[in-house]
């Protein structure tokens, strides 16, 4: 379905953004949604609005691929072998002394770990273990948002398992990420960008009625 782009911004500014937008903010929208019109438009809605969802909650609004909140020594902690957390540091494949620094999470989904790197390196073709700041690219982190999220890369869990026909669970749809944190809040998101997605939907709706009337 094509987006009015007019209402989409318009919805997400009173419901979304209530401090108003940026610029940045309204580039970042602008690139996801022309993804989404050139390669999935004949997907199911709700997964564009989950994907912006998952977008605004991890980029902290930002709307553009960022780097991971923390310095070396957070990362180091967090994900590294040396770290308080060793048994993660293996599930990441950061085997090496220096990879939680290295391989911090970064893009749209905060990609983290060595695995991970390795994976969408021979997906996408470029050497991201070799250059892991190249999931800041717009184009690459606009990729492995919707790519992951459709086929289920990150988790095992993918769009259809939780959007498909009548099925809707716009909660349980966090395990495309990470578990079910923070999952009520992020399903709030969505069912607000799917509001502001559906409008064309919704006129089509009332102009049928109406004919019919």
């Amino acid at each position: 379905m094509e987006i009015n782009k007019r209402f989409f911004f318009s919805y997400t500014r009173s419901h979304l953004f209530s401090e108003g937008f940026t610029q940045t903010q309204v580039d970042g929208l602008n690139h996801l949604l022309a993804y989404w019109e050139a390669n999935m438009i004949d997907c199911d809605d709700r997964w564009l609005a989950y994907a912006l969802a998952t977008v605004h909650h991890e980029t902290d609004k930002k709307m553009q691929p960022i780097k991971e909140y923390g310095d070396a020594d957070y990362f180091t902690e967090m994900y590294d072998i040396r770290g308080r957390r060793p048994d993660v540091a293996k599930q990441l494949g950061n085997l090496e002394p220096g990879n939680g620094a290295k391989f911090f999470g970064r893009g749209f989904v905060q990609l983290t770990g060595k695995n991970n790197y390795r994976d969408w390196s021979k997906r996408l073709g470029i050497d991201l273990l070799a250059n892991p700041d190249d999931c800041l690219d717009i184009d690459v982190a606009t990729k492995i948002l919707f790519v992951g999220m459709k086929k289920g890369s990150f988790t095992g869990k993918g769009f259809a398992h939780y959007f498909q026909g009548a099925k809707e669970e716009w909660v349980k749809a966090r395990y495309i990420i990470n578990g079910q944190d923070k999952a009520h809040l992020i399903a709030g998101y969505a069912q607000q960008y799917y509001a502001a997605i559906c409008y064309i939907d919704d006129v089509k709706a009332m102009e049928k009625q109406t004919a019919t009337a």
